[in-house]
């Protein structure tokens, strides 16, 4: 008599199971790789963070504060004319290579400034300044040319700007700087009041 065996057929799906496991694994370590290139591009093209590297600018900002810049500010369809107040950071003026510079807005294009006596005189008004702590001792009179912006540093006394050497082209702004991130105790949103200037 014959006898029917019966004998076990190995069972191979668990391997291929295995094997779309770790496709899966692989694709979606993948795809956040390539994600997270994509964030990173997007954030360096669309802004920059800078430390601020001088007393310039205080009381407002200090050395060693970390700001973050809004690059498309004043480019694009997004874009629009700097306004007088606007803290902004522009190339080093003596060489681009070197450290950026941190400066307000002072002086947009057509405005005639005369500065004496510790006062800012835009187009024969006094203008309004509630970031300054300390009267500029520094004094003169510009006209600011087209495509141009004076600027100068909220301490004064301590501050390398357009009084000493001259305007700033607007192909020389790198951004406007929108938030000091770090520290976290110096964190503040910048422009939330702006100058202007007073009625005569």
């Amino acid at each position: 008599m014959d006898f029917l065996r019966s004998e076990a057929v190995p069972d191979f799906s668990h391997r291929g199971e295995e094997s779309e496991s770790w496709l899966r694994v692989w694709l979606e370590t993948l795809e956040s790789i390539l994600l997270a290139v994509v964030v990173f591009v997007a954030i360096n093209t669309l802004s920059e963070r800078i430390r601020v590297e001088s007393i310039s600018m205080q009381p407002n900002l200090y050395e060693g504060d970390f700001v973050l810049v809004n690059r498309l500010a004043y480019e694009g369809w997004l874009g629009r004319p700097a306004r007088r107040g606007e803290v902004v950071v522009i190339e080093n003026p003596f060489d681009p290579d070197e450290v950026p510079y941190i400066k307000r807005v002072i002086g947009l294009p057509g405005d005639v400034i005369h500065i004496a006596n510790g006062q800012v005189m835009i187009n024969g008004n006094l203008l309004n300044e509630p970031y300054v702590s300390v009267s500029t001792q520094r004094g003169g009179d510009w006209t600011v040319p087209e495509g141009a912006l004076f600027v100068m540093g909220d301490n004064r006394n301590n501050s390398s700007d357009s009084r000493a050497w001259g305007f700033v082209t607007m192909a020389r702004v790198i951004g406007r700087a929108e938030m000091v991130y770090w520290p976290f105790e110096h964190w503040q949103i910048l422009h939330v009041s702006r100058a202007a200037a007073a009625s005569p």
